[in-house]
């Protein structure tokens, strides 16, 4: 027993009670995070709403007195947002592209808000999962395939896409969509992917002839998603979540990591002259706490999340991107150079594919038909000329020393209603949509003058 009147002593006290009195001090002494956090939280996301809303749901249910708001934008808008507000406020950038955060590292707009990360468990496929300088952290890891709608390739007769080079045959033209990466970090990161695993010419030829296939150019990556899922299309290139949720909440879809893809890290990171840095990091710390992981696992949001421990609790068949039967589909991917080119590659995407569509897949259904009528036709000056067509229909107007050329490629901006466009850019993509034309109208010549030729020409065949 201990007398009130009798001077205290913490040696008096059981060891068990001496640590609760100072586990109880420590805990009063440090500020309390959850009463401390108010006022506004602004994010800026790609992300759909179904994911975002479920994060900040949980997490403001812990901070009652902060006020979270969402503007939803596409990668590239979103971009130009940060940049180019002069009052609007943002705390937080939310995304998926890792090019995109580097933009804005490089432009001045991120906050160094978190400690260099150490380590290779730090690392997916040798890619660092967060960035070097703190400026920005991986959240989930990305991986980009291809999704398909079951019944729409059954009732076609379409086989199941499971290469980048698959989506080139003849076979799905006009069952495919996609959406244009001037309006889509996601698909910009499929397309810069492809450009880098088979190089700038070869990468621009395969992306062209997928083109020919098209069905569609979606205004937003989320529409290649759902016009898979409502078979308004039958197969189309996505990031890897879309298609794992689709098929974890019973949509007739199917989805495959291709060899050659990615997997990179999705992230988030502060803004600079953000009203609420405080709030912004204790949303970023949640994320990444093994109960902000947990949500990833959720059918509705199925990404892939950082923490490895986290995938024991995953549902079976659920991807693990550390897995090294995964991970060695991956190629090595060039951040630095995918921000160099970043605008480069869109406005000549939209040049060549988006804003030429339907030229683009008259001139490809009309070479495939004459390739295939001349399939059994041994004769040069054919063979010649149907190579000339393909090289018309995959002709790139900026060579890839160009295309890395940092004075160059920073010279074009991502187009927006009002905004100014560099004059060097307004002429080089009237040109490049001068060539495009006349380069379908030729090779819509040539092939239908070779089917002619072999219409009119017996064929002795083997």
């Amino acid at each position: 027993m201990y007398n009130i009147n009798d001077p205290f002593r913490f040696s008096d006290l059981p060891i068990f009670r001496v640590a609760a009195i100072v586990a109880l001090l420590l805990l009063m002494s440090m500020p309390s995070v959850a009463s401390d956090l108010s006022g506004r939280l602004i994010i800026v996301t790609s992300f759909p709403e179904h994911m975002f809303e479920r994060f900040i749901s949980a997490f403001q249910s812990q901070h009652p007195k902060l006020k979270t708001f969402v503007r939803s934008k596409k990668t590239s808008a979103a971009i130009s947002f940060i940049q180019e507000r002069e009052s609007d406020p943002v705390d937080i950038i939310w995304a998926s592209a890792p090019d995109a955060f580097e933009v804005l590292k490089k432009s001045g707009h991120l906050a160094q808000a978190f400690p260099a990360p150490q380590g290779e468990n730090h690392r997916i496929g040798g890619y660092p999962l967060d960035d070097l300088g703190g400026y920005y952290r991986g959240f989930a890891v990305s991986g980009y395939g291809i999704m398909w709608n079951t019944p729409y390739l059954e009732q076609s007769g379409l086989p199941v896409p499971r290469t980048w080079d698959d989506l080139r045959n003849p076979v799905y033209a006009g069952h495919l969509g996609i959406s244009a990466p001037s309006r889509s970090g996601t698909m910009h990161l499929i397309i810069e992917t492809i450009l880098q695993g088979k190089g700038w010419d070869d990468g621009w030829a395969a992306l062209l002839e997928i083109g020919g296939n098209l069905a569609t150019v979606t205004a937003r990556s989320f529409g290649v998603l759902d016009g898979v899922r409502r078979g308004r299309f039958g197969a189309g290139p996505v990031i890897d979540f879309f298609g794992l949720s689709a098929i974890a909440t019973g949509a007739p879809v199917g989805f495959v990591y291709p060899d050659a893809t990615v997997f990179l890290p999705a992230n988030i990171a502060l803004v600079t002259g953000g009203e609420n840095p405080e709030a912004a990091k204790a949303f970023v710390q949640f994320i990444l706490s093994p109960a902000g992981q947990e949500i990833l696992l959720e059918p509705e949001i199925s990404r892939l999340p950082v923490l490895r421990d986290t995938y024991k609790n995953a549902r079976p068949g659920f991807p693990n991107p550390y897995d090294d039967d995964l991970t060695r589909k991956g190629i090595p991917f060039n951040t630095e150079l995918s921000r160099t080119r970043y605008h480069l590659v869109n406005a000549l995407f939209d040049a060549m594919i988006t804003y030429r569509l339907r030229g683009l897949t008259q001139a490809w259904n009309a070479l495939h038909e004459a390739e295939a009528a001349s399939a059994n036709v041994s004769d040069e000056n054919i063979a010649r000329r149907l190579a000339e067509a393909r090289h018309l229909l995959t002709r790139v107007p900026v060579s890839s020393q160009e295309a890395s050329d940092l004075k160059f490629a920073s010279g074009f901006v991502h187009r927006r209603s009002g905004l100014p466009v560099p004059s060097l850019q307004v002429k080089l993509e009237a040109e490049w949509e001068r060539m495009v034309q006349g380069n379908h109208e030729q090779a819509i010549k040539l092939s239908r003058e070779i089917l002619g030729v072999v219409e009119s020409t017996p064929v002795t065949r083997p």
